[in-house]
């Protein structure tokens, strides 16, 4: 096929990909129901891979999906379905646009070692050490982790902008969103990738994917077999280079009329410019020379496909809390494990699994889920845990789990999650308010849902608070409303493995704590 439609297709696909992405992660008001949103996340490769190697099942196999996809059309996952694929390229329009010369690419040798180098260290890392490696490289994650980091809070200003605006016409339309920041040290990753993948999209197009992206590698290994591919009709073709200038792959080597399929990601500019239509897309036209090295490269991709299902668990270090003085306490806070969120069942099993994109901390109404620093040690950075100091989980809220791309966080029924325990409330008595200042508080009892904090006789007319921890739930809202600083009186210690907490006798199903508690 020559036609410019081709084009045409991928453009306004991969627009309407990235436009449904961008929504999906900067929804501040969780809009979107979570089933639009699986459908968007089943094709993501690396998500697919390890939720398929949780559930064994093929609902959960959309990276098989995409194997398929690419053994027919080659690298067309990096420019139709990848969001930071299709990211890079709008970068890489904007480069062009303020540079011309940012648009004019060439053929460039592949970096073939330092290719391999990664996807074997990726592999050899995740075998040894866990998923570590892809929660820094995933194309998925890292662009889940520039829209929950930069591009989300950009929206909620705009929204804010307009909402205050509106209202001086005494419309009210927009709500003010409050903007929730996240510990400064958690935005070192996201920011160097930002500044590394932006800078590359920019002036050399696609160097990122076909240099350092694990999964485009692994892609570009399995197009070497594809049945279709960009071609050379080689009576044609003129040698005039301008398919090569404008490759964003610079995989095109128009002096020997030979097309990188390992690097090719199908965009189909080659194809629109050449003047002398003799670049088509179509089946692969069989030679009489075989390559010697097919065999070993495709051993080479089944023991890579081998090896990413042979995830291990990896270890969890502990929670560094970031207390907020207002109050002066003296007790601190002892808590021995960081409380990882409902559907994870384990804090092990948790870290095996997350790829840290962020979009169970974009989708988060409440905001208590933050990006970890050093919770769960070195190779859990940027996973999602449970910060009650910043806010607390809601007793009626399931989302996160029902968004979760690669299964570490498990579907859970309301019912289920209300009597899930991520981790266990402890009272410090001689940080107590009530005990230092012989003041009547009762905060963190009127904020429990299930009532395993609840209000005794101690001295005069005042109250102090008693926990039971058999019917506790680990949801964090007595420790967020706990008005000491800068070390809680009642706090919640994590489960390394969730709990089943008994059933309260009575449950406020509906109550709502106020972010703002009115202390």
């Amino acid at each position: 096929m020559r036609s410019p439609l081709l084009r045409i297709f991928r453009i306004l696909f991969s627009a309407l990909v990235l436009i449904c992405f961008f929504l999906v992660f900067s929804d501040f008001k969780n809009l979107i129901p979570s089933k639009y949103i699986n459908i968007l996340l089943y094709l993501q490769f690396v998500p697919s891979v390890l939720k398929f190697y949780d559930l064994r099942s093929l609902a959960a196999a959309g990276f098989i999906a995409v194997i398929l996809l690419t053994f027919l059309s080659g690298r067309t996952y990096c420019s139709f379905l990848c969001p930071l694929g299709i990211g890079q390229d709008l970068f890489s329009r904007i480069g062009g646009l303020i540079k011309k010369r940012f648009r004019r690419y060439g053929f460039k040798k592949p970096h073939t070692v330092i290719r391999y180098s990664l996807l074997t260290a990726s592999v050899i890392v995740i075998f040894i050490w866990g998923i570590y490696m892809l929660t820094l490289l995933d194309p998925y994650s890292i662009f889940g982790r520039f829209m929950t980091y930069f591009a989300k809070p950009v929206v909620i200003l705009i929204n804010n902008f307009l909402a205050g605006i509106l209202h001086k016409f005494d419309v009210y339309t927009l709500d003010h969103i409050t903007i929730k920041g996240f510990p400064l040290l958690s935005y070192s990753v996201p920011a160097a990738f930002f500044i590394l993948i932006g800078s590359l999209s920019l002036t050399r197009g696609r160097l990122y994917c076909n240099m350092i992206c694990p999964v485009g590698t692994l892609l570009g290994l399995l197009s070497k077999v594809s049945l279709l591919r960009i071609r050379f009709d080689e009576n044609n073709c003129s040698r005039c280079g301008r398919c090569s200038l404008r490759c964003k792959s610079s995989c095109i080597d128009f002096l020997h009329k030979h097309v990188d399929v390992s690097r090719c990601v199908s965009c189909f500019n080659c194809i629109n410019v050449c003047p002398d239509k003799a670049l088509s897309y179509g089946p692969v036209r069989l030679k009489k020379k075989v390559h010697e090295t097919d065999l070993e490269k495709r051993k080479f991709v089944a023991g890579s496909l081998l090896l990413l299902l042979g995830l291990p668990q990896i270890v969890r270090g502990q929670e560094k809390t970031t207390p907020q003085p207002r109050k002066e306490s003296t007790v601190k806070e002892n808590k021995t494990s960081p409380v990882c969120p409902p559907g994870a069942g384990s804090i092990a099993d948790f870290n095996i699994d997350c790829t840290a994109c962020s979009l169970c901390i974009t989708a988060c109404p409440n905001g208590v889920l933050q990006p970890a620093i050093l919770q769960y040690g070195f190779t859990g950075m940027m996973q999602p845990v449970m910060d009650y100091h910043k806010s607390f989980c809601t007793f009626n809220c399931t989302k996160c789990t029902e968004i979760c791309p690669t299964n570490a966080l498990r579907p859970l029924a309301l019912e289920a999650k209300k009597l899930t325990q991520l981790g266990k409330v402890n009272f410090i008595k001689d940080n107590c308010i009530v005990k230092t200042e012989k003041t009547a508080c009762g905060a963190c009892s009127e904020s429990c849902p299930t009532k395993a904090v609840y209000m005794i006789p101690y001295e005069g007319n005042l109250l102090i608070p008693e926990t039971n921890t058999d019917i506790c739930i680990g949801c964090g809202h007595c420790e967020f409303v706990c008005p000491t600083k800068p070390f809680k009186s009642i706090f919640v210690d994590g489960n390394p493995v969730h709990q089943a907490a008994k059933k309260p006798e009575n449950v406020q199903s509906e109550m709502e704590t106020p972010v703002e508690f009115p202390f």
